[in-house]
């Protein structure tokens, strides 16, 4: 096994892991009156205790894209990052709808192992910073004056 591919210690097992955003727009009752945040997030939290291990949930401050709340990533698990998976940002993460679209991908595997519901892919969003390094690759080869 190649030093690229070595998995060490605790990150051999990781599970998948779902990053849910409870910063300054995400999870705001005040902002998204009509989301039950609370109740997103206890569904997230009640899939990951009765998934055997295979399903982790925690929540960040502030991930960025507050224009896209609630937004959630989903990080592969250390199975799916060998297959070439990465973590996957969604936005606009505020019905059961998508919030069942996100358990069953993750059930299922999620990056890497198994492939998204089409209707889940039409919600993924560009990270912050891949957003940053494309604007300002957009500028250059152009003349300046």
């Amino acid at each position: 096994m190649s030093p690229r591919t070595a998995t060490i210690g605790a990150a051999r097992d990781r599970p998948c892991t779902l990053v849910v955003c409870r910063g300054c727009c995400c999870g705001n009752p005040r902002k998204h009156p009509g989301t039950d945040h609370q109740w997103q997030l206890d569904r997230l939290r009640a899939a990951a205790a009765d998934s055997g291990g295979r399903l982790a949930v925690r929540t960040t401050d502030c991930l960025g894209p507050c224009d896209q709340a609630n937004v959630i990533v989903v990080q592969p698990s250390a199975a799916g990052r060998r297959g070439g998976g990465h973590a996957t940002w969604i936005g606009w993460a505020k019905d059961d709808d998508c919030t069942d679209d996100i358990l069953g991908w993750a059930a299922a595997g999620g990056p890497g192992l198994a492939e998204p519901p089409a209707t889940l892919e039409l919600q993924f969003i560009r990270p912050p910073g891949e957003a940053r390094k494309r604007a300002r690759g957009r500028g250059r080869g152009r003349a300046r004056r």
